[in-house]
């Protein structure tokens, strides 16, 4: 279904076209599909509360709605997906619900990973991975290693991960190579630091979503997110629906980005 419907909105039809009333009047422009698509899945414990059950259940289902949001990403087709899976503060969450989150990434790998290959995505992690257990992350680099020569959407997990300490760590790196000799102070512009940071080789951010009401983007992508278009909505991320993410991909189409500059509209 997702594809029919996709590829009337590449050909500039509404969503009626479709005979889907789901996507009314939902139109997107295929010219002008942002490069780089961020999310901040928010509002999962929130969503559980609401519906009277834990809030473990709101993570359990916000993996489902993860894996139809990624199956739009990649039919329409985006070139690259990031999501705020888990920051470097969410370790301060109870233990208990720190232990599920562990085990649900753990199993989201071992039942998608297959899939992820063969629908040609490549599949990268940002934070610090190297922090996760021993086992998480040794399954973490063996799915980049079986995805890495993948050409379609590079979808980005961030895991373990702030972007204070993303520049943290790069200015790190720089400073290292400095002291060896190997670059001079003077050698180091923004392209330089941004080919330190997680996303190196990648295009900033152009939109960037957050659910459930907060407006805020929480230490996420600070970097790459210089110049990106904010999306906010209430919904919580459980029922983030595959109408909700196209219609943000289609407000995005409508944006005038000036990046600091004017544009020729009179």
């Amino acid at each position: 279904m997702f594809k029919k419907i996709l590829n009337n909105f590449q050909k500039g039809n509404t969503a009626k076209d479709t005979n889907d009333n789901k996507f009314a009047d939902i139109k997107i422009d295929a010219s002008r599909l942002p490069r780089h698509t961020a999310i901040i899945m928010d509002g999962n414990g929130r969503w559980a509360e609401s519906h009277g059950l834990i809030r473990t259940a709101g993570h359990t289902q916000g993996v489902r709605t993860l894996k139809e949001i990624l199956k739009i990403a990649i039919d329409l087709p985006l070139p690259v997906l990031t999501v705020f899976a888990f920051s470097t503060e969410n370790w301060k969450r109870p233990h208990a619900e720190v232990d599920f989150l562990m085990h649900l990434f753990s199993d989201y790998l071992a039942e998608e990973i297959n899939e992820i290959d063969e629908k040609n995505v490549k599949l990268h992690f940002l934070g610090r991975i190297d922090e996760l257990s021993p086992a998480l992350r040794n399954q973490a680099r063996d799915a980049e290693k079986q995805t890495m020569n993948n050409t379609g959407l590079i979808f980005n997990v961030a895991m373990n991960y702030g972007g204070q300490d993303e520049i943290t760590r790069a200015v790190q790196k720089i400073a290292a190579k400095i002291e060896s000799g190997e670059i001079k102070s003077t050698e180091i512009d923004s392209s330089y630091i941004e080919n330190n940071l997680d996303t190196a080789g990648l295009p900033p951010v152009d939109l960037l979503i957050r659910t459930s009401g907060d407006f805020r983007i929480s230490n996420f992508l600070l970097w790459q997110a210089a110049y990106a278009e904010f999306w906010f909505t209430d919904v919580n991320w459980p029922e983030f629906t595959p109408e909700v993410f196209m219609k943000a991909i289609s407000d995005y189409g409508k944006r005038d980005r000036r990046f600091g500059g004017l544009t020729d509209k009179k």
